[in-house]
């Protein structure tokens, strides 16, 4: 068999494409961003051509700097960011307007409506899910409701809408030449229109959205072969046999396989997901109900997540709104540059709040500002905000489990940043355990496509992989730690009711 694995981890600000080892090990990466597009405030979009084109080039570097052909690559995986809603016609394969993201808040007057006729218990109940704009069913609605003649065309079966997992399959495996159009458990399970025990689209759910059945795709699980890549490919006739959303993959990534074993990721957000075993567990603490992964033919696994709008994105608005540093990288550098935050809280409301909260009236905050606060301390306040809602989001858990966490895993790209990890672990008062490889969200579409094509055994295989990078062990007193607690969680208060 072939000797590696390629993932391609399409996210919010950027497409990779990494290659993987037997080992797990990374052989060559490549990565590049996509235009962040805000035509209004609360509108967050992306060109889907973007990410296709994004997506081809990496995996082409990436190939090419580990100087492999697609006859050295057993699998291909997918990892996305969720939510994000694309609208594309089929003869064409051309998508009918940008896609709208996650973050975009645009169709809360739509939200509202679906609230008065079904309830958002009702929803939950079902799909595990609050009504929010965070999901994709009301950016569907959106979007067959203004761009012209979508709707028709939709109920005509010209269209095709995937998230964009989805979306790179398609034309992965030809578009519209024999494209598939599938997506996978996990990212189904994060659209309010997938019923939560059965892992079906709900007809009940799609006619209370206004939403064609035709629109959607088929549901599989995260581990199968979903098609081949096309003759046109770099990679053609390579199986895509694994799709896990990427907060999911992240999981997976960190060897979470089983009930009670959790992870954290630092990305754009923030995403902190419990297995919970083959039983979805109904939050009554603010946490979302939501598919773990699904193997082939076994039962699914279920998990709760704690779901942070905005966290490494606050160093973005940092760099690209306020130009207090000119890379990322900078942030931690400008943090340590002061001792504390000096009584600055950032509360990052941007899109509302989420979890525990799911508060979509709240809108940012910058407080407890004094003559005495320079950039140092907004550099270290926006760090903490990351921590301080990982905080609240891991109590929610605790709650909901009824047993506390006794460390935390974590992943994405901000756990390079020592200061921010030694303050996480600090306020939480548990170890902060960093792994070896930190990329796991692409890493877990590596692992679920390599078990479809029997490129590893299993999972505990895949398990005895897993390594310690480094351990951060909390120094803060329970008496500061209580103080910095109570005076975040007024700071949050600051936020609610901004949107009338």
């Amino acid at each position: 068999m072939a000797p590696h694995i390629i993932a391609i981890d399409s996210g919010t600000t950027s497409s990779r494409a990494i290659i993987f080892s037997h080992d797990g090990e990374i052989v060559s990466s490549s990565q590049r961003e996509h235009e962040q597009i805000f035509p209004q405030a609360g509108y967050v979009e992306h060109s889907p051509e973007e990410i296709w084109t994004n997506a081809r080039e990496v995996m082409g570097e990436a190939l090419s700097r580990a100087q492999l052909t697609r006859h050295d690559i057993a699998g291909i995986g997918i990892t996305n960011q969720r939510e994000t809603a694309i609208i594309w016609n089929r003869k064409t394969g051309k998508a009918i307007h940008n896609a709208l993201v996650w973050q975009d808040t645009r169709t809360q007057d739509i939200v509202d409506a679906m609230e008065a006729s079904l309830g958002s218990e009702a929803s939950r109940a079902k799909t595990g899910l609050p009504l929010a704009t965070y999901f994709s069913a009301s950016k569907i609605v959106w979007i067959l409701d203004h761009v012209e003649g979508a709707r028709a065309a939709a109920e005509a079966g010209e269209l095709a809408f995937g998230t964009p997992d989805t979306w790179l399959l398609w034309n992965l495996t030809g578009g519209i030449d024999g494209g598939v159009h599938a997506t996978d458990v996990t990212n189904a399970s994060r659209t309010l229109l997938m019923d939560l025990h059965t892992c079906t689209w709900d007809q009940g759910l799609l006619d209370a959205w206004g939403i064609p059945a035709s629109l959607l795709p088929e549901i599989r699980s995260s581990s199968e072969v979903f098609g081949h890549a096309h003759s046109s490919s770099l990679l053609r006739e390579v199986p895509i046999a694994g799709i896990l959303g990427d907060q999911q993959a992240a999981t997976f990534g960190q060897a979470a396989f089983d009930k009670g074993e959790s992870k954290n990721t630092y990305g754009t957000g923030n995403f902190l997901i419990v297995n919970t075993g083959e039983e979805p567990v109904t939050s009554q603490n603010g946490l979302l109900t939501t598919v773990a992964y699904q193997l082939g033919e076994e039962a699914p696994r279920y998990a709760l997540e704690g779901s942070i709008a905005v966290t490494g994105s606050l160093v973005q608005w940092l760099r690209d709104n306020l130009g207090i540093i000119s890379d990322a990288k900078e942030v931690e550098a400008l943090a340590a540059s002061v001792p504390d935050n000096g009584g600055c809280y950032v509360v990052p409301a941007f899109s509302g709040l989420f979890a525990p909260y799911w508060r979509s009236d709240a809108r940012g905050v910058i407080v407890g500002l004094t003559r005495f606060i320079n950039k140092g301390h907004i550099a270290r306040a926006a760090l903490e905000a990351t921590a301080f809602q990982t905080r609240e989001v891991l109590d929610a858990v605790n709650a909901d489990a009824g047993v506390d966490l006794t460390e935390l895993k974590v992943d994405g790209g901000m756990v390079k940043n020592e200061t921010l990890m030694q303050f996480q672990a600090d306020i939480l008062g548990v170890p902060v355990v960093r792994p070896l490889v930190s990329e796991t969200t692409a890493l877990g579409a590596a692992y679920a496509a390599g078990l479809a094509v029997g490129f590893w055994k299993d999972r505990e295989e895949l398990r005895g992989k897993w390594s310690e990078d480094k351990r951060f062990v909390p120094a803060m007193s329970e008496d500061e730690r209580e103080e910095k607690l109570r005076l975040w969680k007024k700071a949050v208060t600051r936020t609610f009711d901004w949107v009338d």
